[in-house]
């Protein structure tokens, strides 16, 4: 009745945002999942404080929720790696454990982009966990505590269904919690352009209709395993950015629906500072993974229609919003995003 969930949370160098994450996820009402926190190779000390936190040495705090000491200390399984990709070998650890008493933690020695970090804890829980559904998180979420609950309600009620994603409201928009970051999105493939639905909207209600779309961002979606074996992984070549909607393309394009779950919530650290959401890193994959994404999923008509409209038009929009978020110092950036991608673009193709 209560299909198995692997919940997969990839740490950077940022674990303030990854305890509390965690807090929030051990509150929630579903009572089977697993907990994977895959740590990127982080410089920050993030392994060792996740781990005091586990051990109910740092409260973590919120003003989503409060903090519970009554499920601490929470047992831990490490993993490096190589151990992980073998298939683990220590899950009977767990067995009889609560699933909010407990945690898979995989320690990669260097930093794999967002999209392969993901891609070792996925191959990892498919190989060790035998889950029906895997849980991408995002490390800077909160969760609802239902939220996992209408997830799952949505991915079990049709067996075309895929991937299902929640709405997800900014962290602190303007103080307010009830503003809109996402609440789906199609893709206008010709233009590689989203057309993404409530940005900054306040939530009237406007949304609560459960609704096929063409992409789930990449900070929260719930996958079929069926997708992960027939439909594969995040392509690494992206490393970040547009690795999510490659795969959301792909698995539509696999027959597999895409589905809004509006009364699943959650509240993302993003996109509401300008300076943080357009930094180099940003900028140059971005930019490069525009002409990936085209060239591993659209026709050579769409494709040449994308270079007329990049070149005639959005390059010049993009140039005009790099100057004005990031200066002069942000275009070299932005311009060898676009040399890596040609080059990405016209390998082999």
């Amino acid at each position: 009745m209560n299909p198995k969930v692997a919940i997969i949370i990839l740490n950077w160098n940022g674990w303030q945002d990854t305890i509390e994450c965690l807090e929030s996820l051990y509150q929630i009402t579903y009572p089977n999942y697993e907990v994977i926190v895959v740590d990127n190779g982080s410089e920050d000390e993030s392994i060792e404080k996740i781990r005091e936190y586990c051990e109910g040495k740092i409260k973590a705090e919120s003003k989503f929720f409060e903090y519970n000491p009554t499920n601490k200390p929470i047992k831990i399984v490490e993993y490096t790696r190589e151990e992980a990709e073998d298939g683990g070998g220590k899950e009977k650890e767990l067995e009889n454990v609560p699933s909010n008493r407990k945690l898979i933690l995989i320690k990669n020695e260097k930093n794999y982009g967002f999209a392969e970090g993901n891609n070792i804890a996925m191959r990892y829980a498919l190989k060790a966990l035998n889950p029906d559904y895997v849980l991408l998180l995002n490390n800077d979420t909160v969760v609802d505590r239902e939220f996992l609950v209408e997830l799952v309600k949505v991915a079990g009620s049709d067996e075309s269904i895929g991937i299902v994603g929640p709405k997800i409201y900014y962290y602190d928009y303007d103080t307010r919690t009830d503003v809109i970051n996402f609440a789906g999105a199609d893709l206008v493939l010709w233009k590689c352009k989203q057309i993404r639905y409530g940005r900054k909207e306040r939530d009237a209600g406007q949304y609560n209709s459960v609704r096929e779309v063409d992409m789930i961002e990449g900070s929260c979606g719930l996958i079929n395993k069926k997708v992960l074996e027939n439909v594969g992984f995040f392509n690494p070549e992206f490393f970040a950015y547009w690795e999510e909607t490659d795969l959301c393309w792909r698995t539509r394009k696999r027959g597999y629906k895409l589905m809004v779950s509006p009364m699943s919530k959650l509240w993302h650290k993003k996109g509401v500072s300008d300076d943080k959401l357009m930094s180099p890193v940003f900028i140059y994959y971005f930019t490069r993974n525009r002409f990936l994404f085209m060239k591993r999923n659209a026709s050579r008509l769409d494709n040449l229609k994308f270079l007329v409209y990049f070149f005639g038009f959005d390059m010049w929009v993009w140039i005009f919003i790099v100057l004005r978020d990031r200066g002069v110092r942000g275009l070299p950036t932005f311009f060898r995003g676009i040399i890596s991608g040609i080059k990405m673009y016209l390998y082999d193709y």
